[in-house]
């Protein structure tokens, strides 16, 4: 091989973001070559969707009693890690899995509010890149559709700098902010347009409809080059909303009530080995009560009903894309993840919600819909839920359901807040069927895996400031059933902490409250504090997540020095 043609194929495999592993010498280089040229090495192309305050035991897959078929087949087909952990909270979630990076180092440790410090900017910063931004110099095209929700600044009149194409996007629909009406959603965007949502529309179709119409405008525009799709729902965060005929089809299945269901989701989920029998199921939160004891209990159905509609409509826009995919014969070519961004959410919606949702900085809501009906924004059981003119969420006691066998919910770096589900579909790299995967993993490990599969390379500078290193790791191993090398996974959000290093998992229940230690392997849904007994563990992890967040931007917090 010529010096000349040597360097021209480097330059070539440079531009596909190979990296350097394939430029270790000639032969590897005409062995590379050889396999791109004859297509023995396809690159995959990725859809990533990411569900709304979905609970960890909700798909039919992983235990729950709702129909989930399009989910439960590409499980079946693929793989289900157990033991996969989000950031407590949407928009610390979203920062972490477009980046690679733990929340704070993005400047999205909270909300949507600059805190003033770096670690709480409310907005992405320039430190950090975003799956489609390295992807594209690998030849990849990037799409999103659906909930954005890392940046403050909204449409009609915010900066753009860190709207969906100015991180790597080449098409975006959806929302900027972190919540919808699913029936006349605010802060809709097109590209980088904002558009009002079209008469009649539903939120989680028209983020399926658009997902599908990138997908084939893909492929009779760039037929050559492969794709990374995020399809980030809303649903099914509230309000809940659904449509009467979707409602109907859930009719009956939660009339046992959460006591019952939470207790046969458990023993499923140990059927189906999702749950060691020797973790108990966690006691119903105090804050709950039995369902013989429980008022309003048609109400109360209602609300499961119409969340479950949301899910259930949910997995039928995953089956309209899988079927696109399907229909084009790149399916098994394309490495499909399904996830969680938190636990099933408890928030209970009152009156006093209507101003933050109306008149708040991030403007969710509007106070009547368009046909002039005034919105009711509260959890009113005179009202049932699904409806436009309603703002409801569903609570502690479906929560409680949802985060089956788990303690506590959204925001908390307890089990129920962090554990996610966690689906992988690419039959062309993943052998095993319907398998489980108990490897502990981290959503910051989704860009590392898009790199890995890829061949793309992390970039070291964003116009022109260096890069925070890749915190993630890639998933790769865990698909053939080896080890993801790792020390530890640490959390943090608005005080609540953990660590989560080997067997052992060190959490505090928010900033006040003191560490608890728990054995995960014998007791993952953790009842038994170890603390007390085993004090030189507590105090090397404490001294261990300390540590981590000094580095990654936990401190110093909004208003403090440290």
């Amino acid at each position: 091989m010529s010096e000349q043609n040597t360097s021209g194929r480097r330059d070539f495999i440079r531009q596909l973001g190979l990296g350097s592993a394939g430029l270790a010498g000639a032969a590897a280089l005409g062995e590379l070559d050889r396999s791109l040229l004859g297509q023995s090495v396809r690159r995959p192309n990725i859809v990533l969707v990411l569900a709304d305050d979905m609970g960890y035991s909700d798909l039919g897959c992983f235990g729950g009693e709702i129909d989930t078929p399009h989910l439960d087949r590409l499980a079946g087909r693929g793989l289900r890690f157990t033991h996969f952990h989000n950031a407590a909270r949407c928009c610390p979630s979203r920062a972490s899995l477009l980046t690679g990076l733990y929340p704070h180092q993005t400047g999205v440790g909270d909300m949507m509010n600059d805190g003033g410090v770096d670690g709480y900017r409310g907005d992405l910063n320039r430190r950090c890149v975003t799956i489609a931004e390295a992807l594209r110099p690998a030849g990849y095209r990037s799409y999103a559709a659906g909930k954005w929700h890392v940046t403050r600044f909204l449409p009609p009149d915010g900066a753009r700098h860190n709207w969906p194409l100015q991180r790597g996007f080449d098409r975006y629909f959806g929302t900027i902010t972190g919540a919808a009406n699913y029936y006349e959603p605010d802060t809709l965007l097109r590209d980088n347009e904002p558009i009002e949502p079209e008469p009649g529309s539903f939120l989680t179709d028209t983020i399926t409809d658009r997902s599908v119409e990138f997908i084939r405008d893909h492929r009779r525009l760039h037929p050559n080059q492969p794709f990374f799709s995020y399809v980030a729902y809303t649903a099914p965060h509230w309000p809940l909303h659904a449509p009467d005929e979707e409602v109907a089809k859930q009719r009956g299945r939660f009339d046992a009530g959460w006591d019952v269901l939470r207790e046969r989701r458990y023993r499923r989920m140990i059927d189906l080995g999702i749950v060691d029998p020797r973790w108990a199921l966690s006691p119903r939160h105090r804050t709950v009560a039995a369902w013989a004891e429980a008022a309003d209990k048609a109400w109360q159905r209602r609300r499961m009903e119409v969340y479950a509609a949301q899910v259930t409509q949910m997995d039928h826009g995953i089956g309209r894309l899988t079927a696109e995919l399907e229909a084009q014969g790149v399916l098994d070519d394309t490495l499909i993840l399904f996830l969680s961004d938190n636990g099933g959410c408890h928030e209970e919606l009152t009156p006093s919600w209507e101003n933050y949702l109306v008149r708040g900085r991030e403007r969710v809501a509007r106070p009547r819909t368009r046909a002039g009906r005034t919105v009711q924004f509260t959890n009113d059981p005179a009202v049932m839920p699904g409806p436009d003119y309603t703002y409801q969420s569903y609570g502690y006691p479906w929560a409680n359901v949802s985060n089956t066998p788990y303690r506590l919910f959204k925001v908390s770096t307890h089990a129920g807040g962090i554990n996610t589900p966690l689906i992988a579909h690419w039959p062309a790299r993943i052998k095993s069927r319907g398998a489980l995967r108990r490897q502990p993993g981290h959503l910051a490990d989704v860009m590392a895996t898009c790199l890995d599969v890829t061949g793309a390379a992390y970039p070291r500078t964003r116009e022109g400031e260096s890069v925070t290193p890749l915190e993630g790791r890639s998933l790769v191993p865990a698909f053939e059933n080896t080890t993801i090398a790792r020390d530890s996974i640490c959390f943090e959000h608005e005080g609540h902490r953990a660590i989560l290093a080997g067997d052992y998992k060190l959490v505090a229940n928010g900033a006040k409250s003191p560490w608890e230690l728990y054995d995960v392997k014998a007791d993952r849904t953790e009842l038994s504090d170890l603390a007390a007994t085993r004090p030189e563990m507590a105090e090397r992890l404490a001294a261990q997540w300390t540590e981590w967040a000094a580095r990654t931007q936990v401190f110093p917090k909004p208003g403090t020095r440290a």
